[in-house]
């Protein structure tokens, strides 16, 4: 019997969305999610299977409905580095927009933002 889980799913998951959504996808290493989440590089694979696991967990546990900023900025990163060659993350971004009537204005809107090319206060 193995030993039982030590961590909070829910924390693990939140602390690696904002992971990815400061340093993207490609930028961030296993290593950047354990030292967030504080959970064992080898628990984090035994629950998640890999940082893709870990990223389509993150995604399914997205508020698109609250419109937070957070929530754009996950869907944005999936978007941009994802989506193009990943049909499961591509569908589940889709399911996201549809649920919840995310529209491109407010996608680019909040690109724009990241970026700096827009003021926060611009963006309503």
């Amino acid at each position: 019997m193995g030993r039982p889980r030590k961590f909070e799913e829910t924390g693990a998951v939140e602390a690696a969305a904002a992971v990815f959504r400061q340093r993207g996808y490609a930028s961030t290493s296993v290593d950047h999610l354990v030292e967030a989440t504080g959970v064992h590089r080898g628990s984090l694979y035994g629950v998640f299977g890999s940082k893709h696991g870990l990223f389509l967990r993150v995604l399914d546990a997205v508020d698109a409905a609250s419109g937070s900023d957070e929530s754009l900025d996950v869907i944005l990163v999936g978007l941009l580095e994802l989506a193009p060659t990943d049909q499961r993350v591509r569908e589940r971004i889709t399911g996201l927009l549809e649920a919840n009537n995310i529209t491109e204005e407010q996608l680019g809107r909040r690109l724009l933002t990241r970026a700096g090319l827009r003021k926060e206060k611009d963006s309503a």
